[in-house]
Parts: C-alpha cells; structure tokens; sequence
C-alpha cells in the first residue's frame, strides 16, 4: 500500500490523491503522514490496531503507515458503540484510532490521529517482508468474520496498471469492505485521484460526480439502482463517466442495459472478487456472468474456477491466508463461494447465494430472479425478495417495493402479480409490501430469511 503512494509522490509529489468537498490531500502528504504513523507505531510497540475514522486521507494514511511498519490495521465498519466494543473483543484489538467522541469505554485503547503521531518524525524505512491486514466481512450473511491477508499478496501485479492520472475515481463502498480497498490500490497504483464523498450513498456519489468531475465509478449493483433512481428524480444533469464497474453482488442484464443506456459514452467492466479469494479478474464484453473460459485456466493459474453441483469454487493463491483465530488456509486448496451459478452456453450466470435460499415446503427458491423480474416492472424503482418464515410451508416468499415517484401503488402491485403469474406457485410472492427505502448492508441488499 505504502510503496503505490511512495512511487507516484517520487514522480509528482503534489498530485492530488484524495479529494472531497472540503480537503484536498496529495500523494506527498499522505507520504509524510504515513511515515510518521509508522515511526509511532513501533515506537508505541502496536503491532495490531483498528481504525474507527471513515474519512478517506486519514484511513489511507493508516492503512499506508501500517504497512510500512509491518503492523495489523483493520478498518471498522460505522457502526454503533456497542458494535465497536463487541468488534474489539472478538478481535483482540487493544488500540484503535479514532476521532469519534461517543465511543466511552471501550475494551480497547482510544488515541486521535494527532495523539498517535505526536512529536513522530517520519520513518526512512522500507516495508518489512510480512505486512499482515485483517479485514472484516460485510455480515449480510451473518457476523463479521476477519480475514486475513498480506500487503504483499494483495499488491500482487499492482506494478502492471496502466496509468490513470488524470482520472477521478468514486469511492462508493465502505472503506472497511474488501472491494473499497481494491478501489483504493487501483487508484494509487494507476497515480489516480480517490473523490470520496461522505456518506458513502448514491445521493452524495451522484452529488460528487457532478460537482467534483467523477470520471470512473465503481459500486455494487444496488448501489447503481439507487443511484439510477436518484438521477430519474432530481431531474439533474446526467455524470460523463468514461468508466462504470460494477461487483460485490450478481449483476441482472437489465440494469447492464440501464446504465449504458444512461452512460453511452462508458466502458462497463464487472469485477468478481471476495474478501477470502481477493480479486479474480473482470468482464468487460457488457454480458452479465461470467465468461466460461475461466473454468478452463488450468493448474499453473493464480485463481482458477470449477462448478460442483450449482456452486462456484475457486482456487486462489492470492486470496485469504485464513480467518483470523482460525488456522492458515492451503493457498492450493478449493473452497466454495457459496455463489449459485447456472452454465448456459459460454457463460457462467449467477442465480444467488447459497445462504439466501428460500424453502418453501421443500421447494427451493431463489430470490434473485424473481426480483429481477420484479425491478422490471414499469412503477418498480426497487425491489427486495427474501423469504418469510410461515407455519406451514416453512417459508413462503416475501417483497418489498420502493415504488417509482408519481406511481400508483395498486396499479403496480396488480402487475406485478401480472408479472409473477407463470412462475412455480412456490416462488410467487406471497406477502408484497410497499417501503420507502430497501434495507442494505455495504451497499448489498440482505436477502436471508426474516422471522
């Protein structure tokens, strides 16, 4: 991490690396910052620590510092002081660093940016050899569990980017999730500029691409959705953007054709990766899926894939070294994703995830085409499939609507019954509720079963 910033700060020490509304830090800035963080850190003897900030430069300079003196950073998701006190205790963090003020006692010891650094000259060393990171899973699926990684694995190739300089890249995931760090190493190994607006949501990302010249844009599926929605409704002037990336959930066709209907002039590119199997590569070809060819990578790849009875597995020596209180993973081992695909033709699409499976008397059912064909209904600006416990099936499945502005609420449920009339009687919704927002976690809509 380190070493990206260092490279472009040798070339162009006052190229603006982060960028907000309010703060403008360049690469040599955060260079600096960085080597002072590090000094502190061994002279502190914190080997491990977590970061409770959510502001981009401070949190780049962390996870940059932390590298640089080999210690642990794990970055926190926002949450609540209870949360962070329970975080602390799973994780064995004794330190955090943190500006917030309504953290009270927490089990682990709370310093600001400025106390840790304080009287700090900043470090001449170069990175150690091991450089560990550990890093917390959204909890869509459950709780957290931390993963651990290492610098050095996960700049694997980072010195192949093809320069970006000039571009201005959306941080739209949160800080804490595996696809925002991605972001961040793309953009530092490309000596490209980090716009990062807070919140983190499409109303503020949408915000930031018009105000702030957001060239390239990178977000989960939901996360276009709203912001797709945001832009039919303010009536606002639609962003250039030259690049549109979507990943972290199975991404439906229609909303492929939305955006480059609404970015005409954009390359879209998916990215599947994963906080255990790091990055395995991307689709840029506008299909949804996956293309078939990975299956067929062989022995010698860094990632490779296999379908065993529905299910993705992949093989990565990039990936995890294992959870954290666990033991160490075989870098040549397979491991299921839990991600629910179908081959049809030379493409690898996906149907869910494994833990979203709705069973409905016996018969399983999977959300995401239903909710596809939902979303397509003229009046639906959003919707969520997920499955309602029920006395006497199990579970039967349930919906919730966020309706398009100006819609009538009666007409849009009549078609979308309309629309739901030829599937399996166990996959019609059975329970349609109408809601003004659709409940996320990382930008991800949480579709595990509600009591």
């Amino acid at each position: 991490m380190f070493e990206l910033l260092q490279r472009v700060a040798d070339r162009d020490p006052e190229r603006t690396a982060v960028l907000t509304h309010d703060r403008v830090t360049s690469y040599a800035e955060l260079v600096d910052t960085a080597r002072r963080i590090a000094t502190a850190l061994h002279r502190g003897g914190i080997t491990r620590f977590a970061v409770g900030d959510h502001e981009a430069a401070p949190v780049v300079a962390l996870l940059a510092g932390a590298s640089l003196a080999g210690a642990e950073a794990c970055q926190y998701p926002p949450s609540e002081p209870s949360e962070l006190s329970s975080l602390a205790e799973r994780f064995d963090h004794e330190t955090m660093v943190s500006g917030r003020h309504d953290l009270g006692d927490l089990p682990a010891r709370v310093l600001t940016l400025d106390e840790l650094v304080a009287d700090a000259v900043p470090s001449s060393a170069d990175p150690p050899a091991t450089r560990p990171h550990l890093i917390l899973t959204t909890g869509t699926t459950g709780d957290p569990r931390g993963v651990r990684h290492d610098w050095g694995r996960l700049l694997r190739g980072r010195d192949q980017t093809a320069s970006g300089e000039g571009q201005r890249w959306l941080l739209a995931y949160g800080l804490h999730q595996f696809a925002g760090l991605q972001v961040l190493l793309h953009v530092f190994a490309a000596g490209a500029t980090l716009v990062a607006p807070a919140p983190r949501r499409p109303r503020e990302g949408l915000a930031a691409m018009r105000e702030l010249g957001v060239t390239h844009a990178s977000a989960t599926p939901t996360y276009w959705r709203f912001l797709l929605a945001e832009l039919r409704s303010d009536g606002g002037p639609t962003p250039s953007l030259v690049q549109v990336t979507l990943g972290g959930e199975a991404i439906p066709g229609p909303l492929l054709g939305a955006l480059k209907a609404t970015f005409p002039d954009a390359a879209i590119s998916q990215v599947y990766a994963a906080s255990e199997f790091g990055s395995t590569g991307s689709m840029r070809d506008g299909r949804p899926g996956l293309s078939s060819a990975v299956l067929d990578r062989g022995d010698d790849a860094d990632v490779a894939f296999k379908v065993i009875d529905g299910e993705l597995w992949i093989r990565s020596r990039t990936g995890m070294l294992g959870y954290y209180g666990e033991k160490p993973v075989d870098a040549d081992g397979w491991r299921a994703t839990g991600d629910l695909v179908e081959i049809e033709g030379d493409r690898i699409l996906f149907r869910g995830r494994s833990s979203e499976i709705i069973n409905v008397g016996g018969v399983k059912v999977h959300p995401l085409p239903i909710e596809e064909r939902v979303s397509g209904t003229p009046g639906v600006a959003m919707a969520r499939v997920y499955g309602r416990k029920n006395p006497m099936t199990g579970a039967v499945v349930a919906l919730e609507i966020v309706l398009e502005p100006g819609s009538e609420r009666e007409r849009v449920e009549t078609a979308v019954r309309a629309a739901c009339e030829d599937l399996p009687a166990a996959a019609r919704p059975r329970s349609i509720r109408f809601v003004d927002d659709i409940v996320t976690s990382g930008s991800k809509i949480i579709r595990r079963q509600d009591s």
